[in-house]
């Protein structure tokens, strides 16, 4: 391994992922999803998305090009099914309902249960591990090899931890904006992930656009 190239490496994983995966950002999305959870819950959520997303990108890193082929599997067709996700899981946070104040131990655990789900999706992917960060991913351990794949796992890893830390923090923060000001969030933020979403679905259909009308105007000008 050339340690000369991964210091500058490292450096551009890091600046990389975090731009990708900004964890300022991320907190409040966290937060409005975890709303009223207990203080355990919300720490397995965190742990959980922020573990799946770096098994993601490390897997994508790593294989990526092989799992694209033996799928067939585009970027192009991950970005349209995400952006749909995040469109739908940012609509329900935007008109659900406000979360409840008391429920049995049974409603405990159905709840705790469907945000471990939602720590996988769509906390952990998109929106830690999106089209964006598995591309760049892909794209470092494709381009620099083993050096490329360490970057990744090394740079990605300590946006991870970041964003860990980050989570936990939203308690704190919680407790200085109040009951309303959380509902408030919530649905602030719900129209942001919609809007993500849309944002997501539309670079997919640029990559669809720009991959498929060549071979359509190609094939028309032939016939």
């Amino acid at each position: 391994m050339d340690t000369t190239a991964l210091l500058p490496l490292l450096v551009s994983s890091i600046a990389t992922f975090f731009a990708m995966c900004n964890p300022f950002a991320n907190t409040p999305i966290f937060m409005s999803m975890t709303a009223g959870d207990d203080a355990a819950t919300k720490k397995a959520v965190a742990r959980r998305a922020t573990l799946f997303a770096f098994a993601i990108a490390v897997a994508m890193a790593a294989a990526g090009k092989l799992i694209g082929e033996l799928f067939g599997i585009t970027l192009p067709a991950f970005k349209l099914g995400a952006g749909i996700l995040v469109f739908v899981i940012g609509y329900h946070m935007v008109m659900g309902k406000p979360h409840a104040q008391s429920a049995d131990e049974k409603e405990v655990q159905q709840n705790k249960e469907q945000k471990l789900e939602q720590a996988i999706s769509p906390l952990g992917t998109p929106i830690l591990a999106g089209g964006g960060t598995i591309s760049a991913a892909v794209a470092l351990s494709a381009t620099d090899g083993f050096e490329g794949l360490v970057a990744v796992i090394v740079g990605f890893g300590v946006i991870m931890i970041m964003s860990y830390f980050f989570f936990l923090s939203g308690d704190a923060i919680e407790k200085k904006i109040g009951k309303s000001g959380l509902v408030a969030l919530t649905k602030i933020m719900g129209l942001i992930l919609l809007t993500i979403g849309v944002q997501i679905f539309l670079g997919g259909m640029d990559g669809v656009l720009n991959e498929y009308i060549p071979t359509i105007s190609s094939l028309l000008s032939s016939s």
